[in-house]
């Protein structure tokens, strides 16, 4: 009976087993908000970073921790159910952490002066997102991501740019308690365990698959390496939320590198929505395009407000939906709710943190890699020729080129110029739009036509597999 789909509509669309409006029985919320908890591997790493980067005192970092939850639940919950209305997890952009992270160690006025900028440049983005009567300004980007060159390669993209979170954390420091061979080990058992449990675990066993992996992996690691839970003894309990907790400070120069960073959370989400939609058969408008992005500047102003980072969909939460099989917008619903109560109380949020960062980041690498192939398949689709290879390689070696800048010659650059170098999905994304509109502008229907064939033979395999 636990299998049984809650719903009045066809469980099938596109891929899905249960489709986006899909209801769950209470143990598969539980289960799958979890998961999908779990997933967001930025949410262990970012604000831990971030305070010992600033000698912040132990409170403050876990009112890092709690407030970056709280953040991303808030928003999780808006896509969910009232504004984009997909299966979408919200968690911190990786953008806004470096961001925020440069900005405050080159600034006099430190943390105070980034996160008041970081709030003007929000309040700016939100202003711009902001739909009105199906559209908005942002909303302008979304007719360019139904072309299937661009969403693919903004897919493609984006993995590249948080792929420094994956393999490297894995593998870990010559500091890490267990370099490199725990590490390794632990993170392999869990990616053994998420693929086991994908490929040959069976329905009830693939929509847990990465809870599996996650627990056999921090079994592994606490056989060689003990883990201690006197942090979660010590921490407070609920966190109290304030308004500008590291001061307050504003530069118009850095409102502007800020509003550069928060375009690629913009885009980079945009290529999700759409990917998340042809998945299960949505249609997918421009002004719903747009709700989706004021979702994620009311996010970026929360951030700024209390402390903690902008919100961008995440990969890995957009693999578990592939690998599962489960659309359901209600999953992700269960994630926000959850994320706010864990949020809420730092002694969990500690909890958390027990699990190795090793075993998290060998998930998402396994997860990232599934969402970048995706963007490969889409890309399969692509009738190429002269025009749209030009346009599609330059983008994507002026995106991954940027990472490879030495720092010396980033230092001697203008902060504007390092941001956007830095941020493949601006520099890379930017090109592509650019090049894409000026050189293979011609056909725009052939590309639609392509893209409702790509769309037609995602359903039809998905069909076909069950």
């Amino acid at each position: 009976m636990e299998e049984r789909i809650l719903s009045d509509q066809p469980a099938a669309q596109g891929v899905f087993d249960i489709g986006i409006n899909g209801r769950l029985t209470p143990s598969q919320f539980v289960l799958l908000g979890m998961q999908n908890v779990f997933g967001m591997t930025g949410m262990f790493v970012f604000p831990g970073i971030m305070g010992r980067a600033f000698n912040l005192p132990a409170d403050q970092i876990a009112y890092l921790y709690g407030m970056t939850f709280i953040v991303c639940g808030i928003i999780t919950i808006l896509q969910s159910v009232i504004l984009l209305r997909l299966p979408i997890a919200q968690g911190p952009y990786a953008g806004s952490f470096a961001a925020l992270l440069t900005v405050g160690h080159l600034q006099s006025g430190g943390l105070g002066v980034a996160y008041g900028s970081f709030f003007v440049a929000s309040l700016i983005w939100c202003v711009l997102s902001l739909p009105i009567r199906g559209w908005s300004v942002i909303g302008i980007f979304a007719r360019f991501l139904r072309v299937p060159i661009i969403s693919g390669m903004m897919v493609m993209l984006i993995m590249i740019q948080i792929a420094s979170v994956a393999l490297p954390n894995w593998i870990g420091q010559p500091t890490s308690p267990g370099f490199p061979t725990i590490n390794l080990l632990s993170g392999a058992v869990a990616v053994v365990g998420i693929v086991v449990a994908m490929l040959w675990g069976g329905r009830r066993f693939r929509r847990i698959a990465i809870l599996i992996g996650l627990a056999l992996g921090t079994l592994c690691y606490a056989l060689f390496s003990p883990i201690s839970l006197a942090p979660v003894v010590s921490a407070p309990l609920v966190v109290e939320p304030k308004l500008f907790p590291f001061g307050y400070g504003v530069r118009p120069d850095l409102v502007i590198v800020f509003l550069l960073v928060l375009i690629p959370a913009g885009m980079g989400s945009m290529a999700l929505y759409q990917t998340v939609a042809d998945w299960g058969g949505e249609k997918l408008t421009p002004g719903r395009m747009s709700e989706g992005i004021f979702g994620v500047g009311i996010g970026s102003v929360v951030a700024g407000l209390f402390g903690g980072f902008s919100t961008i969909v995440y990969p890995d939460n957009i693999g578990m939906l592939r690998t599962t099989r489960v659309g359901s917008r209600y999953a992700t619903l269960a994630a926000g709710l959850l994320l706010i109560v864990f949020g809420g109380c730092i002694k969990f949020d500690m909890l958390l943190v027990v699990v190795p960062l090793p075993v998290i980041s060998a998930a998402a690498t396994l997860l990232f890699g599934i969402v970048f192939m995706h963007g490969v398949h889409i890309l399969a689709q692509v009738e190429w020729d002269d025009r749209r290879l030009i346009a599609a390689g330059l983008a994507f070696l002026v995106g991954l080129g940027g990472l490879f800048l030495t720092p010396d010659a980033l230092h001697a650059m203008p902060l504007v110029l390092q941001m956007i170098l830095q941020q493949p999905v601006i520099s890379g994304g930017l090109t592509l739009v650019v090049l894409h509109s000026l050189l293979c502008s011609a056909a725009p229907a052939r590309e639609t036509a392509v893209a409702g064939a790509e769309a037609k033979a995602v359903i039809s395999g998905g069909r076909a597999r069950r």
